[in-house]
Formats: structure tokens, sequence, C-alpha cells
């Protein structure tokens, strides 16, 4: 005999409780207002449920009996697309594509379709949130010509999947995993149970179709992607679309790519036409860069395999208030108050008494250890209120002890530095000895942080 009833699930722990509270009671979630109602369904003779999965019909096979067949991507059409996902489309793969709302997902998607349904085969594009008028108004403002595309609003998952059998398409697009709904399940779309279970059926889809599936994913305030951390365990690679609503350019950067470079990043530019892939970032980011301004430097970071120059700003001023602030947009907010408190301690310079505002321009993301020797500079170089040199960048990880320690990938930043016309590049010591200077380049190799700033304005002179 069955008993309905309801259950609260945590949407980030996936915790269950018998009664709401406000707080997950999960000592290392603690998530407040996470608890969302389920109905559950309790029977007294346990089952095991019939869902499909992804089984081997013969039993094990024996490693070198595999034969591999390396099947051929699928392009997208759109450069900076095809280089996050590592060269294209892998046959059969679910992608996961994550974004705040309005930033330009179901656009990005759109241009990649008529591509695909061009060159390769006709495509599926199912909406949960807009009709089938709205999806091709928006086509017809991207111009969207007369192409195999089909068009699909519909959330229950079943009659999807009838789609796509009957069609065959050779990309799937579903615009979004959280308005999708599954009978096998009782609770309401968007839960994190549904969330689960339709990505689980999609990727079994993809896998037995050999079709690739693009997923759009709505994310939390907190910028995470909305529904269960499963989900992103279960697709095969996860993208992350990101960028401020008054800057016209984009970016796409892979978190998850089981079939290539983890955090490749594509840039992007936001026209009336749709999104245009940018070729070059570095002169995109350094377009409006400040020309011999106290508190900027001008870094080379690798973002996967590309190498980009983006520019640092820094701005210090006394401390209004008695306890100094420290704010940082596009840099890790800890790894800044590391790296002032080797300022102070190993360059003699009072940074802690100050307000130290750091920004990176264009409002690019720079998560990486080789980016430190140009936050350093921009700090330094507003304290003393010295310009950096117009034609100088600089690359390098800083120690507590004040060392600069190498970087990989040395020799791709120092040609790009002398691509984009610098003429000086300040790099680590080890990193100098190994490296060969470009043409029209110097390198000028330090091993502490006070050689830097000796190099970089001149402090100590």
């Amino acid at each position: 005999m069955s008993k309905s009833g309801t259950r609260f699930v945590c949407q980030k722990c996936e915790r269950v409780e018998l009664k709401w509270f406000g707080q997950c009671q999960d000592p290392e979630c603690g998530a407040w207002g996470s608890l969302i109602e389920e109905p559950a369904t309790h029977t007294s003779t346990p089952k095991i449920p019939s869902r499909p999965a992804l089984t081997a019909l013969d039993g094990p096979r024996l490693y070198t009996d595999i034969n591999t067949v390396d099947r051929p991507r699928i392009s997208v059409g759109i450069n900076e697309l095809d280089r996050v996902l590592g060269g294209g489309l892998v046959p059969g793969s679910l992608v996961l594509l994550g974004g705040e709302p309005g930033i330009g997902k179901s656009t990005l998607l759109l241009q990649a379709t008529e591509f695909v349904a061009e060159q390769v085969g006709p495509v599926l594009y199912v909406s949960g949130e807009e009709s089938e008028h709205q999806v091709k108004s928006r086509g017809e403002r991207l111009g969207l010509g007369e192409i195999p595309l089909y068009l699909l609003a519909e959330t229950h998952l079943e009659k999807i999947l009838v789609e796509v059998k009957r069609l065959k398409p050779a990309l799937v697009v579903i615009d979004s995993i959280q308005t999708v709904f599954s009978d096998q399940l009782q609770s309401a779309p968007g839960s994190i149970s549904q969330v689960r279970e339709t990505a689980r059926l999609l990727l079994i889809e993809a896998k037995q179709s050999s079709i690739p599936i693009f997923l759009v994913g709505h994310v939390t305030k907190e910028g995470g992607l909305a529904g269960p951390k499963a989900l992103e365990h279960i697709v095969d690679t996860v993208l992350y679309f990101e960028g401020e609503r008054y800057q016209s350019h984009r970016v796409v950067r892979a978190v998850k790519n089981r079939f290539g470079a983890v955090s490749e990043l594509g840039v992007f530019e936001m026209t009336e036409s749709g999104l245009q892939p940018v070729e070059n970032p570095s002169k995109l980011f350094l377009s409006q860069r400040s020309v011999e301004a106290p508190g900027s430097a001008v870094l080379c970071c690798m973002e996967g395999t590309r190498p980009i120059l983006v520019e640092v700003q820094a701005l210090v001023s006394p401390a209004a208030y008695g306890t100094a602030r420290r704010t940082a947009s596009g840099l890790d907010q800890q790894r800044l108050a590391l790296l002032l408190a080797v300022l102070e301690k190993r360059a003699s310079l009072n940074v802690m008494s100050n307000d130290v505002f750091v920004n990176v321009a264009g409002g690019i993301v720079v998560t990486e250890p080789a980016s430190d020797l140009g936050v350093i500079a921009a700090v330094a170089s507003s304290i003393c209120d010295r310009p950096i040199r117009s034609d100088t960048a600089t690359f390098g990880e800083v120690g507590l002890a004040g060392e600069v320690r190498s970087t990989s990938q040395a020799i791709h930043r120092v040609r790009e530095v002398a691509q984009m016309g610098f003429r000086r590049c300040i790099v680590p010591e080890a990193n100098r000895t190994a490296l060969e200077a470009p043409d029209g380049c110097t390198l000028v190799g330090v091993k502490t942080v006070a050689e830097a700033m000796q190099e970089m304005i001149g402090l100590g002179t």
C-alpha cells in the first residue's frame, strides 16, 4: 500500500528533510531558503524502478578488443566557440551552457544552429520559455536564412525525445533545462530531482543516438548554475557565459571539458547583428588603456592555451574611516590581500593604512598566480604616483618571501607581448634565462619584488 506525502529537498546539497527549515540542516551546506517542497511516495514493498540506462548488452569486454574510431568533430561555424569546445562538438556529447538572463545564451546558440543546419544536417531547437514565433523573430533579427531548423515549444521531456528519434537531427538545443520535466517524477519543473533526471535521460539519448545536445542553464544570484551540483557532473562539458550588462563584449569559459582543455576562453562582442567573435582579445582589452597614468599596468595572462594582455588598474588613497578598505574587481579578494602584505613587508611601501581599489579593465576575471607581478606593479605605481612605461608589460608569480617565481607557458606570453608592440617585458629571472627575446622586445629578468619595482617604476632610484 502506498502513502503520498511531501518532503523538502535542499537545492544545493540535496539533503532531504521531512519538514521545512529556513536553513539547510547539513553543517557543510547551511544554505538559507534552499529547501523546496516536493511530493514523496512511500511504498511498503520496495521495487527497482524501470529507468533507461547506459548498459552493456554483451557484458564486459577486454580492453584490447575494443576498437576506437575517431569521429570528426562538428564545427559550429564560430571560431571562438569551437575553441572553447576543444575544436568543435563531439558527436554524442552533452554540453551545458550557463549564464545570467539576457547575457546572450540563446543568441549564441541560434547563430551556431545556422551553420550546423547548413553544413551538417537538420537542427532541433527546443524552447521551454518562448514560443516558436518569438524564437523565429530573434532568428530574423540575426539574419538566419532558409535553413532546416526545426522549432519546438515544449517542456515535456518524453515528447521531446519522440521528436528527436523522429527527426534524427545533427544537433539538439534545449533552452532551458530548468523548464523541462519528466512524467517519471511528480516534482515540479526546475526542482532538483527534475533537473537531475531530465539531464540524465538526455545524456542517455545523446550517447545512444550520437547526437550532440546543448543544454541552456540559468545561474543563481551567487553566480553558480541553478539546480543540483550533480548536473555539472552528468554533462560532458560545462561552459559559463560571462559579461557585464554595460559592456559590449562577452566571454565564454570552459570549466569542465571531457574532450578538450579546461579554462579555455572565447571572447565575443555583442552587436546589432548578434555576437561576433573577437579574434584578438588583447587588442580589445587594451583599446582604452590609460597611457602613462599612475596605477596602470599591463599583464599577460593565460586563458587555457591563449595568452591575453589585460590592463590592471589600481587606486590607493588614505583610509577615511580608520579601517582600510580592500576592493577587487576581476581578481580574488584574498589573493589581493596577500599581495598587499608582501608589498608592505618586502618593498617597504605603506599599504596597510590606505584604501586599495584594484580593477581588471574590461570586466575579464583573472585567476592565475602569474598575474601577481602586474597587480603589485599597479598598486606600487599608484602609491608612488609614478607611471609605468607605456611600452612595458609583465607577468610572474610572487611568493610570501618576496621572490618572483617562474610561470608556465612563458614563451607564448612573451610572443603575445611582442606581437602587441610592447618593447619591454618584465619576467621572472628563471624564465628569462630559458627564453630568447623576440625581435623588438627586451626581456628583463627579476628575482624579487624589490627588483621588479625598481624596473617598473624606478623605486629605490
